[in-house]
């Protein structure tokens, strides 16, 4: 075989080879309908505060100590796990899809573009124990009326919620520690 003859089937693997490598790098565009879709929940998410609030606020001046802290819990729940989708709206697409012009970055976040997938990780983690650490507390708060098997088990889950958070810690200052040996 002559190299003439392979040099057109060379020359039809690169095409296919990038034409493949297109297709896999332009799929990224496909989570951008999940970061709409997580929009649109935190719109509606927001219509829920709004609506739980319309509750809390008439019946405060009635409430007793705790069941005022109580709804304020329940409110600070929610704007956590706002916080949460809007983090990972903004620093998934900045990560995996693109970078946001210079004009929409002017005001954006300060931390946006600083947090990488693992720090995003650590991120969610330390939001979901705070998250687990506001209803463990609520449960601690109406103790008489749960069971204690069910407060051993809410706080044997926030303990794992806990446990795995430093994981992922640990695990992210190992990968860092590696990877700044390796560029060193």
């Amino acid at each position: 075989m002559s190299t003439e003859s392979t040099k057109p089937a060379a020359k039809g693997m690169q095409s296919l080879q990038g034409a493949v490598e297109r297709i896999i790098l332009y799929s990224r565009f496909i989570l951008v309908i999940f970061y709409i879709g997580l929009a649109v929940a935190l719109a509606g998410f927001a219509v829920n505060f709004v609506i739980k609030l319309a509750e809390v606020l008439p019946a405060t001046p009635t409430m007793d100590e705790t069941g005022i802290l109580m709804a304020m819990l329940v409110l600070i729940d929610k704007a956590l796990v706002a916080s949460l989708i809007v983090m990972v709206m903004l620093s998934s697409y900045e990560n995996f899809v693109g970078r946001f012009d210079d004009g929409i970055r002017d005001d954006s976040p300060t931390w946006l573009g600083r947090l990488d997938p693992g720090s995003l990780k650590i991120k969610v983690a330390a939001t979901i124990i705070a998250i687990s650490s506001i209803n463990l507390l609520q449960s601690f708060l109406t103790a008489p009326q749960q069971s204690d098997r069910d407060l051993m088990w809410k706080a044997v889950i926030h303990g794992v919620f806990l446990v795995s958070a430093l994981c992922l810690a640990m695990l992210d200052r190992i990968t860092n520690q590696k990877s700044k040996g390796f560029s060193a």
